[in-house]
């Protein structure tokens, strides 16, 4: 018998979940066992996917208390009602497959338990990279190594941007404002230039990688309003280029088989422009793609790349969610624990001074001499261990300088930059950037 399926809101991603479902020829032969019941929209307006009138409502409660609906596709986007009808779709025994990550990241410790009390599944594909398939992989194949750290670039807007900052040598605003009438950033960027989107997705991926919830707003994050044309060059000239990363990952980098003895509910987490080496998988990963680089043991490094938005990746992805709750049992004594969310603890984030990481700063200090000294002085104080100093050049009587540190406590390094914008000698610090 044919799963009925309920579609709330048919924008850019629910229009291509339609178009995937009307279409099967050639997609996994259970797609045919889906049928559209019902569309939720706003307004009932002319759409650009040929659907019967008598599907379309806009009582969007129709659909999640309906008894004939087996799954809710919750694509409309945004916390409210969102969540709320997502909520009343479980409590009336639907299966859930949504792309909001938004939703999930601040109310997924509630949205679980009702699933898991339920017995339904709530499949979150979608709502990280597009049409990347990653929650699928941390959930099911890569769920049997030790995971060490997860991180990648998970925001195409950001990248985009960066990118472009990078080939052309543009400014930040104007380039925006480019992207912005290309359509690849919103009339009010925020969640994107200022790292909130990526914040959502890296507690989701991060609460699947280590096990356990992860607290929102316990995310640092720092997006990259800030991130000038000459810092790009810069970064280039020491063999870098600047990408916004989200990170997940275990304390320091110690031996994995150690890893056993710590205390793995702390994790760092955290997302922040950050200079990536030229060598390194994530540097050539450039305009509106997202990958996510998985490090763990046994299997080392896997990188998965690809498209992170727009209506056919995600609709993909969508799709695909819709497939595995129909390849899998329905009862609720029954659930593949493969697709459930088994999470009953919150992890512990380290706190962002204790953080172990090299760092990149900028200062434009008087041209006076001795000031190299006095910075290595106090950075050595503060035992900042410096990899380089660069004087780049002078500029109105002042010296342009880049120091580079190697791995050190982050809160050391802010002393010690505290202390630094007390000197006489140091007229302005433009620039603070993390280095991998």
């Amino acid at each position: 018998m044919a799963l009925k399926v309920g579609i709330l809101g048919l924008g850019t991603v629910g229009t291509g979940v339609a178009k995937m479902l009307l279409d099967t020829q050639g997609r996994h032969s259970l797609l045919n066992e889906l049928e559209i019941a019902k569309v939720g929209v706003r307004s009932l307006k002319p759409r650009s996917v040929s659907l019967p009138d008598a599907l379309y409502t806009t009582d969007l409660e129709s659909i999640t208390t309906d008894p004939d609906i087996d799954i809710v596709i919750e694509v409309m986007g945004g916390l409210e009602p969102a969540r709320s009808l997502i909520l009343q779709a479980i409590d009336h025994g639907k299966h859930i497959v949504t792309a909001n990550k938004a939703v999930i990241s601040r109310y997924g410790e509630e949205i679980y338990e009702a699933a898991t009390a339920a017995g339904v599944y709530v499949m979150i594909e979608a709502a990280v990279g597009g049409g990347i398939p990653v929650i699928t992989p941390l959930k099911q194949a890569l769920s049997v190594n030790r995971i060490q750290a997860v991180m990648g670039i998970i925001n195409g807007t950001t990248n985009y941007i960066l990118t472009r900052m990078q080939t052309e040598g543009g400014d930040f605003d104007s380039i925006l404002t480019d992207a912005q009438q290309l359509g690849y950033a919103e009339a009010d960027p925020t969640a994107d230039v200022d790292g909130l989107d990526a914040a959502d997705k890296i507690a989701i991926l991060g609460a699947l990688a280590f096990g356990g919830r992860i607290n929102r707003d316990d995310i640092y994050c720092e997006g990259i309003r800030n991130i000038s044309a000459a810092d790009i060059t810069y970064a280039k000239n020491l063999g870098f280029v600047i990408k916004l990363l989200a990170i997940a990952k275990l304390p320091n980098e110690p031996d994995l088989n150690q890893n056993l003895n710590q205390n793995l509910n702390d994790i760092q987490v955290r997302v922040h422009p950050t200079l990536v080496p030229i060598s390194h998988p994530l540097a050539s990963v450039n305009g509106v793609n997202n990958a996510v680089l998985v490090e763990g043991d046994p299997i080392g490094q896997v990188m998965l790349y690809g498209p992170g938005a727009g209506e056919g990746p995600t609709a993909s992805a969508v799709v695909s969610d819709l497939l595995q709750i129909a390849a899998s049992p329905t009862q609720p004594e029954q659930t593949n624990p493969l697709l459930v969310c088994s999470h009953n603890h919150t992890l512990s984030i380290v706190p962002n001074a204790e953080v172990v990481t090299r760092l990149y700063v900028r200062l434009m200090v008087k041209d006076t001499s001795g000031v190299i000294g006095k910075l290595g002085t106090c950075f050595g104080n503060h035992n900042v261990s410096l990899e380089s100093i660069v004087q780049i050049g002078i500029q109105n009587d002042l010296v342009e300088l880049v120091v580079v540190t190697h791995e050190v406590p982050e809160g050391s390094f802010q002393k010690a930059l505290a202390e630094i914008r007390q000197f006489p000698e140091v007229i302005e610090i433009p620039s603070l950037l993390h280095v991998l």
